[in-house]
């Protein structure tokens, strides 16, 4: 496609394949960002990232202060854990994450006065190595969802010549990152072009769904005014389509290029990074203070107040719903993240993590449970998948426990998205056959 004649404004180089329309749900896009008063008490899982869990560094009966350490790790992938709140710690053990998974938790009882730790400041950063070792002491994983360390991402081995700043925020519903171009775009640019500068990227590409129009005014304004840029950072509008903003199709959107299975976007010399992450690590350098609350969109038909609220990480979710007024009715379904890849919660007392951007409280005209019926062999799966995969094959020979089939159907690439589960007229749960046969190939590879 070719380029519009705007300063600073490209369109989409290149539309990806599959991918599904959605009902936006953007509920809560006006509504601004309000601060959560602290809980009486957080828990804050050691396992709040992909990689390595982190062990506590403190024990029962210390007192914390607002972004001390708490927990840490030696491994590389990994990232610490600090303190959301000031008071003691009262206890640590195993918790259940929303996903069933069990991983240590350290639970610290607030004294109510949110005091910071005196060992805060802003790092001193004047090269390349200094920065990386910031963003690891900060704690920054990725908030877009994938949890990914983002001092890993920055720490690349391959050259990078492109940066792509995320802000499709394609998921139904969600709305903090909108809000993070709409009341802190300043912050957003200042970290992307703190990236440019001391991991040397010569080309940013800023890429807002088109149904975003104030997000893309603000950011278009920014990119414009800047004229020491000399035209190294452009805005892009993409095509309002799930699963616009997954790094694949970000990528390809945004570059023309594809990304190979099993590659890292580092390998064809991308990053993508999502506006909030991009926006902390601004704030970060300036301040000193470590990752220790995020922003997150409650919605649904069975909350009484939607809202989009900074909470400190570890608040419960029973606080959260309290703080949004409780249920307006009976919830038939409560989900962390997005309707399409999000979680759903069976224990209110699950504690926020740093990758949580939702928390959606579905009611019954909302969360609509379909029966499942015979395939039809329509192919729709197939056309909606965004990586070229066959639902219906791999469904077909995780039945028949096929892991080498299943290998070469290439069922690993699949990221999830739920694109093929939403365009089954026959309501097929294709997702969970996709997690079932991972989980086949895996067994397999173990055995081995």
């Amino acid at each position: 496609m070719g380029k519009i004649h705007i300063p600073g404004v490209i369109n989409a180089v290149k539309k990806v394949r599959g991918g599904v329309k959605v009902a936006h749900h953007k509920n809560t896009a006006e509504l601004e960002v309000v601060r959560m008063p602290e809980p009486k008490q957080v828990i804050l899982p050691m396992q709040q990232h992909i990689g390595a869990p982190c062990t506590p560094t403190v024990k029962v009966g210390d007192t914390v202060a607002v972004g001390q350490v708490i927990g840490d790790s030696d491994k590389p992938v990994s990232a610490p854990i600090h303190a959301s709140v000031s008071g003691t710690v009262t206890a640590i053990g195993n918790v259940k994450l929303p996903g069933g998974a069990m991983a240590q938790g350290v639970t610290i009882e607030s004294d109510g006065e949110m005091r910071l730790y005196e060992g805060i400041k802003a790092p001193h950063v004047e090269t390349k190595e200094d920065f990386i070792k910031a963003i690891r002491e900060s704690g920054l994983v990725g908030l877009g969802g994938a949890g990914f360390p983002t001092h890993i991402k920055l720490n690349a081995p391959s050259k990078i010549d492109t940066l792509v700043v995320n802000a499709a925020e394609c998921e139904p519903y969600i709305t903090v990152d909108y809000r993070e171009c709409i009341e802190n775009s300043w912050d957003i640019y200042s970290g992307i072009r703190t990236i440019m500068e001391f991991l040397e990227i010569p080309n940013v590409v800023i890429a807002v769904e088109d149904n975003k129009p104030e997000a893309f005014k603000i950011l278009e304004q920014i990119v414009d005014g800047d004229s020491s840029a000399n035209g190294a950072i452009k805005i892009m509008q993409l095509e309002s389509r799930y699963p616009q903003g997954a790094e694949k199709m970000m990528i390809q959107s945004a570059t023309g290029r594809q990304l190979p299975p099993g590659k890292l976007p580092s390998d064809i010399g991308c990053m993508v990074m999502n506006v909030a992450s991009t926006a902390f690590i601004s704030r970060y350098l300036k301040t000193g203070k470590p990752l220790v609350s995020r922003s997150l969109t409650v919605d649904g038909l069975a909350i009484k107040e939607p809202k989009n609220i900074r909470v400190p990480i570890g608040t419960s979710i029973s606080d959260i719903i309290d703080f949004c007024g409780g249920f307006k009715e009976e919830p038939v379904k409560i989900v962390a993240g997005g309707p399409m890849m999000g979680i759903s919660i069976t224990n209110l007392d699950h504690p926020i993590s740093k990758s949580n951007n939702a928390l959606l409280v579905f009611s019954k005209e909302d969360a609509k449970v379909f029966k499942e019926t015979d395939c039809i062999r329509c192919g729709r799966c197939a056309s909606a998948c965004p990586l070229s995969l066959v639902p219906t094959r791999i469904v077909r020979n995780t039945k028949a426990k096929d892991a080498d089939a299943l290998i070469k159907d290439g069922v690993m690439v699949c990221m999830e998205c739920g694109s093929c589960a939403y365009s089954c007229p026959a309501k097929k749960p294709l997702v969970q056959h996709m997690r079932l046969a991972k989980s086949l190939v895996r067994e397999a590879g173990a055995k081995k």
